[in-house]
Parts: structure tokens; sequence; C-alpha cells
């Protein structure tokens, strides 16, 4: 059988064990959205952009069964002051949620959100749009067409607290959707949290829209479940001024696929995407950026470490692209493998299209094992093996996790990298 037909298979398939939201102010964006995703089809191993990470179970009709599991670890972010927003299997829960209000932010629910008219319906599917070209994401156009909830946050002032989004899992064949829309005025400045293994198969959009000047702290951790399957998706469009910084740290899961799309479209905005992984074993995690300047004087940074061990495999795809006419950008990446064993993999594709004079941009791309000196030197200091690797490869994570401005934030996503490594020594 041809490729394309098993490809239009797959996705009629996937498509007839879906039911789309109907009615109200999303209804357009959504058909849209289905008619995209029905000229691209839902992705193969042959596609550009998915040769490193197999599509075969986020494809498929019904997710794989995930066992729940309970690590007995306090929640992550627990010690910080936050609005709580649970999800359990993709379903807000009222009961283990705070109340939505919060000084300088409005916040409704998209499954509750009615009507013709809304202030989303101008940004939700339009930023995934927009991020369709030049690589083409059938899981954000599926995510647009048939979310079932989510949350569309507007943020006019400067909220006292962080708002946090807790994901939990509680059914082992649950299959969750989840759209996101954020919109932040001009001077606005907001801290968003996300935290928690979210379902047995999980996908998840949020669209960012930055105007003039607003500042957006997004700060991720994925982790606990170990057979979790996930494909994320976070597209942001900064206006002039503008400040947009995303970390996210994952822990275990069985398939994690991150894709981040950055648009500068104003003058001295600055965007930095960081991340920072550790797997073992059955292990698959797959970083995906792709950075847009189309303004005059921007900065971004893409900053991503992963630590591999008893086989597991990392995935970095980036691209900066600079277009005409997007002087003196100023375009950092870096993406780094610590390799713990001969069986681990990692798989990189760092990439740089520019068609500007005046730039500052480089990219690079490395992967190997602990340093033996190094380890030697602690060694020799009375520092036993297993604590000297672990001292090690923090201090191989250490840029990433600098990549959070929150002091707090920062030494809760250190702590949690150090138990990880510990119970592995363990």
């Amino acid at each position: 059988m041809a490729l394309a037909q098993l490809k239009q298979d797959a996705t009629d398939a996937r498509l007839a064990a879906l039911s789309m939201p109907e009615g109200g102010w999303s209804a357009a964006a959504r058909r849209d959205a289905l008619g995209r995703l029905r000229a691209m089809g839902l992705p193969g191993r042959r596609d550009e952009y998915w040769r490193f990470t197999r599509p075969d179970t986020l494809n498929q009709p019904a997710p794989p069964p995930a066992a729940v599991l309970d690590h007995g670890e306090a929640p992550v972010f627990d010690a910080v002051d936050r609005l709580k927003i649970v999800f359990v299997d993709g379903v807000f829960d009222a009961a283990a949620s705070d109340d939505l209000s919060l000084e300088g932010v409005t916040i409704e629910r998209l499954a509750e959100a009615r009507g013709d008219i809304h202030w989303a319906r101008d940004l939700y599917g339009t930023l995934e749009a927009r991020g369709q070209d030049p690589v083409q994401r059938p899981f954000a156009a599926l995510n647009t067409a048939f979310a079932t909830d989510g949350l569309l946050v507007h943020v006019h002032g400067t909220p006292s607290r962080p708002i946090s989004l807790i994901y939990r899992h509680a059914d082992t064949g649950s299959d969750a959707i989840l759209h996101h829309v954020l919109r932040v005025d001009s001077g606005a400045s907001v801290t968003v949290l996300e935290n928690g293994p979210a379902a047995a198969r999980f996908n998840k959009c949020m669209e960012i829209d930055l105007a003039d000047g607003a500042t957006l702290h997004h700060v991720r951790a994925q982790g606990r479940d170990h057979e979790r399957r996930a494909v994320t998706h976070l597209f942001a469009r900064l206006g002039s001024e503008s400040v947009f910084k995303s970390f996210t740290l994952t822990a275990n899961g069985m398939l994690t696929r991150n894709e981040a799309v950055i648009e500068f479209t104003g003058d001295d905005a600055v965007a930095h995407v960081a991340g920072a992984c550790v797997g073992d074993g059955d292990f698959h995690h797959d970083d995906t950026v792709f950075v847009t300047h189309d303004a005059v004087n921007c900065e971004s940074r893409q900053v991503f470490k992963k630590v591999l061990r008893n086989g597991a495999t990392g995935v970095f795809q980036g691209k900066i692209l600079v277009k005409a006419g997007a002087q003196k950008t100023d375009g950092y990446q870096i993406s780094q493998s610590l390799l713990l064993d001969g069986d681990s993999q990692f798989l990189a594709k760092p990439e740089l299209e520019i068609y500007a004079d005046d730039v500052a941009c480089s990219h690079g791309s490395t992967s190997g094992a602990i340093d033996e000196e190094a380890l030697f030197y602690l060694r020799s200091r009375g520092v036993p093996s297993g604590p000297a690797t672990d001292l090690l490869t923090l201090a191989f994570l250490a840029e990433a996790v600098d990549e959070i401005e929150d002091e707090t934030l920062a030494a809760e996503i250190a702590g949690r990298l150090e138990a990880w490594l510990e119970r592995r020594r363990g």
C-alpha cells in the first residue's frame, strides 16, 4: 500500500475516534484546523521533522494504557504561593482547584466560554495556524479542532501569585486534549507554572500573545508517570520590548515531544526557551523548536541539556530563521547531551537560516560521556563514585536551569533533578 494511503488511513481512523465540540465562537477556528489536518495528514516517519521520533502511538485511535503511579513525592511547586488550577485526565476539577479570581487577570474555562463573541476568538487557533508554515504540525491542528477544555487567560496587570496548572493522571486509558490561550496586555506581567503527568496520552497546545512591553515567565515540570505519552505545543508571538522565558524539566515518560514556535513581530523583544531532561531506559524525549526573527534588535536563546542512561533516546531539532530586515538579531542555540552509558543516543538537528547581514547568531550541539578527569578529581578527594557522578551531572544541567529567573523556582527544579539522580543511584 502506498505511503500516502497509509497516512490517510491513519488520519481517518484517528479522526473517527474523536468528537468535535460544536457551536460557539471557536467553531470557525475548529473547522479551519480540521481542514488543515485533513490536508496534511498525521505525521509519518518519512516526514522531515519526525525522522527521529516514531509517532505511531500518538497516531493510533486509542491510547496505549499507562499505569497510574504514586512515587510518594511532594507535588512540584508545592512550597510556592500560587493559584492552583487542576485538570484530571484533561477534565477540570473544581473541587481540587482554587477560585479562579485573581487580581490583574481574568481566567475562564474553554469549555464554559459560550456565545459568538469572546476576546479569545481572534487568538484561538490563530498562532497555531501561523506556526504551520514552513513546518507542518499536525498534532497542533488536531488539538485546535478537538480540544475539549483549557484556559482562556487575559492578563491586564501583574498578579501577585503565579498561575499554576496542575495535571493529574487517574485513568490508565485516558486521552486528554487541552488548549490554553493567554493574552498579556502592554506592560502586564505574569508567571505560569505547569506540572503533572496529565494522562495516559496527552495533547496540549498553548497560544501566547504578548503585547508591547508584556512579560511572561513559564516554568513546566513533566514527570512521574514512566509510561506517559505526550505531545505539547507552545506558540508565542512577541510584540515590541516584550519578554518571554520558558523552561521545561522532563523526567521519565515513555514518549515526550515538546514543540515551541516563537515569532518576533516587534522590535527589541527577548525570548528564551530552555529545557533539562533526564531519562532512563525506555525513554524517548524530543525538543523541537522554531524561532522566527522578523523584527529589529531581538534576542533569542535556546538552551537544552539532556542526561540519558540505560538505552534512553534524546532528540533536539532547533531552528533560527532570521528574515530580511531583522537586523541586529542576537540568536543563540545550544543543545548538549550527557550519555551515562554506551546504549543511549542523542540525535540533533540544529539549523540557522539567515537573510539579514547585521546579526550575531550561533548554534552548537555536542554529545559525550562524563569527564573522567573531573570524576577522578572528585574521587581522589573522597567523594564516592555515585555522588561524584551526580555532582558532575548537575553541573552539566546547570546552564539550562539558570535560565529560570526566579531563584525559588530554580531551586525547586534543581532539587527535583538531584532527587531523580539519587533515586536512580539507589
